[in-house]
């Protein structure tokens, strides 16, 4: 892994490791919230009966680009009565937790940042991280919708953590192990979505609903509700700092999909089932990189196909999904999980 090897040059070799990282991950982050920008608005023209983007570039390719660029060229206004510091803060804040969660994302094998030991803790601990970026963005606007919308965040992110993290301590249960990269190995003789019977499928359906709550997407984007709060908490930004906030989301999209591919759906790990090994071999010609991208890929357009389908919840509807419906599912669940690990009741044991 990167960060173990940039260890064992020292000091100075860790830090242009870090620094090498820093620009690699930026420069990946900027790039894929214009391809995921590009995507969505095809996948929503399509769903409507149109064509999206067609004007600038091939089928219009390079939209997002041109968007980015005026974007760039706006002016950066901060309300006269904001706090001007956290203003400007909170949307680094926001971004800054995208970065850290990318470290320990495994693309394939060796290909990670930082293999931590206590890899789904530190994304669990670091994924709530942008709700502080929100909470300042919108409190420092010295606006009530903003901080209305900033107050909805928070309370929603804060609630439907609790379910995303029983759904992660499933798969815990099962692989026995907090790291990512043996996660991945456990799954080896089969992905755990379908190798732990239902519990698998339940944890996987709890835990790709509740992260879509956590990142503000429809049916759940109350925070930033146009009809109610004008934009949200992010009302009163422009120029870059607003794109900030916008990159953040789409960003946010690949994570929870790649985390619920790595957990669920094996990760780069090829689809191998126990006891088929030449069926296990055809599998393996695809390369691991390709599969990650494949599942990931796969899970994005199915939360792009939510924002295009489902009606936005009211608040009431939003937090009884969460405490009443994913909250008792998620405790029977895991308990379920933790019968089947003790008398090893799954496949492959």
């Amino acid at each position: 892994m990167f960060a173990s090897e940039a260890l064992r040059e020292g000091y100075l070799g860790a830090a242009g490791y870090i620094i090498l990282g820093v620009v690699a991950i930026a420069g990946f982050l900027a790039v894929l919230g214009m391809v995921l920008i590009y995507a969505e608005r095809k996948v929503a023209g399509h769903f409507q009966c149109r064509l999206g983007p067609m004007r600038v570039g091939w089928h219009g390719v390079l939209q997002t680009v041109a968007d980015t660029i005026k974007l760039f060229l706006k002016e950066d206004i901060v309300p006269f009565q904001a706090d001007k510091v956290l203003h400007i803060l909170a949307p680094l804040f926001t971004l800054l937790g995208t970065l850290l969660v990318l470290a320990v994302v495994p693309f394939s094998p060796g290909m990670q940042v930082a293999d931590v030991n206590i890899g789904v803790v530190y994304v669990t601990a670091v994924g709530g991280f942008g709700v502080l970026g929100i909470l300042l963005g919108g409190w420092s606007s010295n606006n009530k919708w903003s901080l209305v919308g900033a107050m909805r965040a928070g309370a929603q992110i804060i609630s439907y953590e609790v379910s995303a993290t029983l759904a992660l301590l499933v798969v815990v249960l099962f692989s026995g192990s907090l790291k990512l990269s043996d996660i991945i190995l456990s799954q080896e003789q089969g992905w755990w979505i379908w190798r732990a019977p239902v519990v698998g499928l339940v944890g996987f359906v709890i835990f790709f609903i509740a992260s879509t709550a956590e990142i503000n997407r429809t049916p759940f984007d109350l925070p930033e509700g146009e009809s109610e709060l004008t934009a949200g908490f992010h009302t009163e930004y422009s120029g870059m700092r607003f794109a900030f906030f916008f990159l953040a989301e789409f960003i946010n999209m690949f994570i929870i999909s790649a985390i619920a591919a790595t957990l669920y759906l094996g990760g780069w790990m090829p689809f191998h089932i126990g006891g088929l090994d030449g069926f296990n071999a055809v599998m393996d010609l695809l390369p691991p990189g390709a599969w990650f991208a494949g599942k990931t890929s796969f899970l994005i357009f199915v939360l792009m196909w939510f924002r295009w389908t489902f009606p936005r919840l009211r608040v009431d509807q939003l937090m009884r999904l969460e405490w009443k419906i994913l909250l008792p599912i998620g405790f029977v669940n895991l308990i379920a999980a933790a019968f089947m690990v003790m008398f090893g009741w799954y496949y492959g044991n």
